[in-house]
């Protein structure tokens, strides 16, 4: 089932998101429908948070970037995963910008810099306890994921006369003004197919 994604501006982005433990009434269909939503919108990570729902947890398949990996960087393929109630362990390495964008932020990608390498600490659909060391593309897309369980949006590390720019486009999105393939809630509660 397809669930729709909040848009910038909508107070689920921000909120403080809970751990759950493996009794969270029917996770295996939220799971499945967090999958089905971020392939239905082309995206290659959803957090809990952006489909309205303030828990720990995102998913992620990043196959669909495997061209943009670059030379001597492992391959996307097969880098797909649930993570619950994760925890950054550590950041570490050279910062280096990419061109991010948002499902929750549509038509609008920014070079972000973030750090290169990543520990992290969680738990897998099925509850068991990971402790995984990630680079390149693959820490990028956690980091971007786990930054919505935090109520951190990827336009919170631009400057501020990159923000006073997209200030216009950011209202359009806010208030609706966007079609989008997938379905989308807004700040004022409506939902768009």
């Amino acid at each position: 089932m397809l669930l729709p994604i909040i848009a910038y501006g909508h107070q689920g982005l921000r909120e403080e998101t809970q751990e759950i433990g493996p009794d969270y009434p029917n996770l295996a269909t939220l799971i499945e429908n967090m999958f089905e939503t971020m392939y239905h919108a082309q995206g290659v990570g959803l957090a809990a948070p952006q489909v309205n729902i303030p828990i720990r947890m995102f998913v992620i398949d990043g196959e669909p970037m495997d061209s943009s990996a670059e030379d001597g960087e492992e391959s996307m393929l097969g880098f797909k995963g649930v993570f619950i109630n994760p925890k950054m362990m550590g950041e570490t390495g050279e910062k280096w910008s990419f061109e991010e964008g948002c499902l929750s932020i549509p038509d609008i990608r920014e070079p972000i810099m973030r750090k290169k390498d990543i520990i992290l600490k969680y738990y897998d659909e099925n509850f068991e306890e990971k402790m995984e060391s990630f680079t390149g593309l693959k820490a990028r897309i956690i980091q971007h994921e786990y930054d919505h369980l935090e109520g951190v949006l990827f336009t919170d590390y631009l400057s501020r006369m990159r923000k006073q720019l997209l200030k216009g486009r950011l209202g359009k999105i806010s208030k609706g003004e966007i079609d989008t393939p997938y379905p989308m809630k807004f700040p004022d509660r409506q939902v768009k197919a």
